[in-house]
């Protein structure tokens, strides 16, 4: 009793799969005859799945069969793709996408040129199943009418030329006498462009007939095209007679035009020669000036680096004088000091000489007057000394002026730094002489 529920399981999961795989199963189908494509037309390359399924998940991919590893179109993850794309389909290929929903995968092909010929492949495969179709596609393109030249006088004939492009398959090019039979000509040269479309041209040698009518067939036997053209020839060219003094006539103008090309070449060649002799001449001028010109650089280098040793020996004497004279005003300045002292010295003094005047000790203050005018000409010397080193202290700043204005401009900055010093001085000598009177003052009380 307990086996039959799980028999029926198992049948159950069967049946299950089986109907799974079955709806994953589809089949690609298409034409089975041959596409005829005509060059510059838009085509559409059938295919689409059996039963009528949705295709937007799954993968469609066209391929030439002619190419490996490359893709005419792509279709992956609901998205087109141009990875591994062909380079001549790019922007020349399409799905209907919006007929994938019914298993309408076909392929529309624009502006279709002779490399599209060739086998394709429709593949499509889901997450579990897949299949494909081929189809042959055949491009037929008629190409232009021939067109026939003539090329002269050739191994005593006439040399005619026959050209004619844009053919697919490949053409056959005949020449034909005016009673259709095969003229003798010379291996037809085949060109294929891009595109991959054919152009042919041949070479033949005619002699004179009673006609002189020629015919240029291009046919395709697989298309059952053909296109002809046909030339007649006067008589009169076959007569060598007036190419022969046309061609000595043309012989003449060939050397009258080489002996003058000749002499214009020597012309231009003499011309340059010249041309390239003034120019070394220019050059070894140069030369010379620039050579000049390097000498007289290093020259003026050498001065510089002097100039600019004398002005840090000048910045330094400066810096020297601007100590000097800093000792000088502290000096000056302790002297004013001294001077105020003696002054009040002198008037502390001269109070009490008043009142030993009045005690009768005047001996004693004579006494004491004299120590202080001994201590007023030590003032008075000591004063002298420094009014002694301000003069040297000018005459030296004047010097050192002087020197300074020998200076090129660029030490201009130098002197606009050294001119306020002079009349520092002359301010300071302004006060040494007020205090020399000062101190005459002193001296007469």
């Amino acid at each position: 009793m307990e086996s039959e529920p799980d028999s029926l399981f198992v049948t159950l999961l069967l049946l299950l799969h089986s109907s799974q795989s079955e709806s994953e199963w589809f089949e690609v189908l298409g034409p089975t005859d041959v596409i005829v494509a005509v060059a510059g037309d838009d085509i559409i390359l059938p295919c689409y799945l059996k039963p009528n399924i949705s295709a937007e998940d799954m993968t469609v991919d066209w391929l030439n069969l002619d190419f490996i590893d490359y893709h005419v179109y792509s279709y992956q993850n609901s998205k087109t793709t141009q990875d591994h794309q062909i380079p001549s389909y790019i922007g020349r290929t399409s799905l209907f996408i919006e007929e994938l929903w019914r298993g309408n995968t076909s392929l529309k092909l624009t502006r279709v040129q002779g490399t599209d010929e060739g086998h394709y492949k429709c593949f499509i495969q889901s997450k579990s199943w897949y299949d494909d179709f081929t189809i042959q596609v055949l491009v037929k393109a008629v190409g232009s009418k021939p067109v026939v030249s003539i090329e002269g006088h050739r191994e005593g004939g006439m040399g005619l030329l026959c050209e004619s492009e844009g053919w697919h398959p490949q053409p056959e090019l005949v020449w034909l006498d005016s009673k259709g039979v095969n003229l003798s000509a010379g291996p037809p040269e085949t060109h294929r462009d891009f595109k991959g479309f054919y152009r042919v041209k041949q070479h033949v040698i005619v002699q004179e007939t009673d006609t002189n009518r020629f015919t240029c067939r291009v046919q395709q036997s697989r298309l059952n095209e053909k296109m002809e053209t046909e030339i007649h020839l006067p008589s009169e060219l076959f007569d060598t007679t007036p190419w022969r003094i046309s061609f000595i006539v043309l012989c003449c103008l060939g050397a009258v035009t080489v002996i003058g090309l000749a002499l214009t070449i020597y012309c231009i060649c003499n011309q340059k020669v010249v041309k390239i002799f003034r120019l070394k001449l220019q050059r070894e001028e140069f030369s010379r000036k620039l050579e000049f010109f390097i000498v007289k650089l290093i020259v003026l280098r050498k001065e510089l680096v002097v100039l600019r040793k004398e002005l840090d020996e000048i910045r330094e004497e400066k810096d020297v004088l601007t100590e000097r004279l800093d000792d000088l005003r502290k000096e000056r300045d302790m002297l004013e000091g001294d001077l105020i002292a003696l002054l009040i010295d002198l008037d502390d003094h001269t109070e009490k000489f008043s009142v030993l005047k009045k005690e009768s000790k005047f001996r004693n203050l004579c006494c004491h007057n004299k120590d202080l005018r001994k201590e007023r000409n030590d003032h008075t010397g000591r004063l002298d000394d420094l009014t002694g080193k301000l003069k040297d202290l000018t005459g030296k700043l004047v010097n050192l002026k002087k020197e300074l204005g020998g200076i090129t401009v660029d030490h201009e900055d130098l002197t606009e730094k050294l001119v306020p010093l002079p009349e520092e001085l002359d301010v300071l000598s302004g006060e040494m002489s007020d205090l020399t009177q000062d101190q005459e003052c002193s001296s007469t009380i």
